[in-house]
């Protein structure tokens, strides 16, 4: 666990090519510290954004949400309890607010900054002998 200062630090992770994430409007991120680090990057209207991936209600898969855009903003709705949450800010309609993690793009690569590794691929687990 990392403190909000050192989660919103971190550091520029290069995630993939722009022209293949933009493909999918959701793509989950596995994080190197686990389960509940992992980040979704969302594709939408020619824009990345990148987000906790379990709800902050109660884990929900956020990547499964749907999204819809009212008055200007793009929210994701989680698709265990409908919470709705901005996918620029990570704040919502209830008290409930989102970790939200800056994305970039550069030489046409996608990079999102977090305090772990991404991964489009399950990070291996460690067999303890």
């Amino acid at each position: 666990p990392f403190s909000p200062e050192e989660k919103r630090s971190g550091s520029w992770r290069l995630i993939g090519p722009a022209s293949e994430l933009s493909k999918k409007r959701c793509r989950l991120m596995y994080s190197s510290l686990g389960y509940d680090s992992d980040v979704c990057l969302f594709y939408v209207k020619g824009e990345f954004f990148a987000m906790d991936a379990r709800c902050s209600h109660s884990g929900g898969p956020l990547c499964e949400g749907d999204i819809e855009e009212a008055d200007g903003v793009l929210q994701v709705f989680c698709p265990w309890h409908d919470y709705d949450f901005d996918l620029r800010t990570g704040t919502s309609g209830t008290s409930l607010q989102q970790q939200v993690y800056e994305v970039k793009l550069e030489d046409g690569n996608v990079y999102v900054k977090h305090a772990s590794d991404l991964s489009l691929q399950p990070f291996p687990v460690n067999q303890k002998t």
